[in-house]
């Protein structure tokens, strides 16, 4: 049952992080220690508030040159100085942004994916003048308990599911859990992951899968052991499989997908592929903040 005052309190909390210019209390300290033995022109703006300025940016749906006015209008007493829009989108650009969640020990992860149009046209655009859209494909491994993102990829609409399984898995544990890292001992997953390599690489690393299996699906000698046991587990009862393995939880991917997608939209608005991938990161780790606050 949701707690609603809390809920709605976590709502505030989310306009005053980004509207929060707390990070220029550091304004100083940060730009010296950015040009710290850097060659050619220093830094005019440190990381932070370029940082809140691609948060504000990517709630609000605003362009670059609609962002510069926000800062104008509401922090031009407090800001040293203001940056243009071209100075803004080249630094968020610039950003070193990365999913960094640190949730500890024996974490069953889901995985899935889900498709980001890479331009706002409409349907009526694309029939009418035989317009390909384009997807980018968004791969993510979601913490099922706190859903919120472990590991995140993006590549094109050709890239099958099932070769992403292990890069996610990897970036997900990629850190010690007794250092405060993460630790998953298992993986949820929907058909598109089933394959040999897929369960031999879980099995190796000691992950306990949770990939459903094709229905046409046949235990052979040369299949991987842990696999043949699923498909035998699946078979006779997949009812008691899915209860067994918690597999209902595997839908947290598509909670977070739906959150990311009612929040930020469903397309990016930059146009060059590593300019798409850091605007995709950026909203993911701005939907792990809001996840937090909850």
């Amino acid at each position: 049952m949701i707690d609603w005052p809390s809920y709605n309190q976590s709502l505030v909390r989310r306009g005053q992080v980004l509207l929060d210019y707390d990070v220029l209390d550091g304004w100083d300290h940060e730009l010296s220690l950015m040009n710290h033995g850097k060659v050619g022109e220093p830094y005019a703006y440190p990381d932070s508030f370029i940082l809140l300025l691609g948060y504000m940016r990517a709630y609000f749906h605003l362009p670059y040159r609609q962002t510069q006015g926000v800062v104008i209008a509401h922090a031009s007493t407090k800001v040293p100085c203001i940056p243009d829009y071209s100075t803004i989108s080249r630094r968020v650009n610039k950003l070193d942004i990365k999913i960094n969640e640190k949730l500890g020990n024996d974490i069953v992860i889901a995985l899935d994916s889900t498709g980001i149009k890479v331009a706002n046209r409409g349907e009526w655009m694309r029939h009418k003048w035989h317009v390909k859209k384009g997807y980018l494909k968004i791969h993510v491994a979601v913490d099922i308990t706190r859903k919120r993102i472990l590991s995140l990829e993006v590549t094109s609409e050709e890239v099958h599911d099932g070769k992403m399984l292990s890069k996610l898995v990897d970036n997900a544990s990629s850190s010690s859990a007794a250092d405060g890292g993460n630790h998953v001992k298992g993986v949820l997953a929907d058909g598109m992951y089933d394959s040999n390599n897929n369960f031999r690489y879980l099995s190796r690393n000691h992950i306990k899968s949770g990939i459903k299996t094709r229905s046409n699906s046949k235990v052979r000698s040369n299949n991987c052991h842990a696999r043949n046991m699923s498909v035998v587990k699946q078979q006779a009862n997949l009812k008691i499989w899915k209860r067994s393995m918690s597999y209902g939880h595997r839908w947290m991917a598509e909670t977070a997908f739906s959150s990311i997608k009612r929040m930020f939209g469903e397309h990016v608005t930059a146009r060059k592929f590593p300019n798409m991938v850091k605007e995709i990161f950026l909203k993911a780790t701005l939907y792990n903040m809001f996840s937090r606050m909850a």
